[in-house]
């Protein structure tokens, strides 16, 4: 990345202990773009690591949001309404006070994280969403469906869906989709192999041409 990008790393508290901000900053954003993980891994997914790069390179800043379990170095991800409660108030943090990001604001993650922004995206006052392998049902549960959770995403919201993720197919996830939502099929399962990076890029690049400004 160039070196007018300014890299910073935040701690903000939370109800549930300190969360951890990643945030890459163009000197004049375009927006800003807030990033959740997944319950079982860290920023280090494929889909996170080029979305930061895709979205940074077309001047968005984007922060990537450790939650505060994952800083804790826990295993596992706490229930939702603990994991939006420390969202909210680290995304208020970078949105408010000096040295605020700027608005259009995207919120969105991948897997668990997505579910986040979708829930939090009204309270948030969010202008697009940005979700990555949306976890539609568990595994082999399709009667245990989130929908209800993709119906509270913001209008524009894009989804990018691996064809084969046991979490909800790309099929499955566009009987859902809210007014507003595309989607975009890329190669893969819920978790991308490194043989998705091209597609991945190219779909996050077509989002970034569309997202709001």
């Amino acid at each position: 990345m160039s070196d007018a990008i300014r890299h910073a790393v935040r701690e903000v508290e939370t109800p549930g202990g300190p969360g951890r901000v990643h945030l890459d900053c163009p000197v004049s954003p375009r927006g800003s773009v807030v990033l959740g993980h997944g319950a079982g891994g860290g920023l280090g997914a494929i889909d996170l690591a080029i979305a930061r790069e895709v979205l940074v390179a077309a001047g968005w800043a984007v922060a990537l949001v450790e939650q505060p379990w994952l800083v804790a170095g826990r295993r596992v991800a706490g229930r939702p309404p603990t994991l939006d409660a420390a969202w909210v108030p680290i995304v208020e943090a970078l949105m408010t006070g000096r040295g605020r990001l700027p608005r259009p604001l995207v919120l969105g993650g991948r897997s668990a994280g997505a579910r986040v922004a979708c829930r939090t995206a009204g309270p948030l006052m969010a202008d697009a969403a940005l979700l990555l392998s949306f976890p539609l049902h568990p595994p082999g549960q399709p009667e245990k469906s989130r929908a209800h959770e993709l119906a509270l995403a913001p209008e524009p919201t894009w989804v990018v869906q691996g064809r084969t993720d046991a979490f909800g197919t790309p099929d499955e996830v566009r009987a859902h989709l809210p007014s507003g939502a595309s989607l975009i099929e890329v190669p893969g399962g819920h978790s991308f192999p490194k043989s998705s990076r091209s597609a991945i890029t190219d779909a996050l690049s077509a989002v970034a041409g569309m997202l709001p400004v």
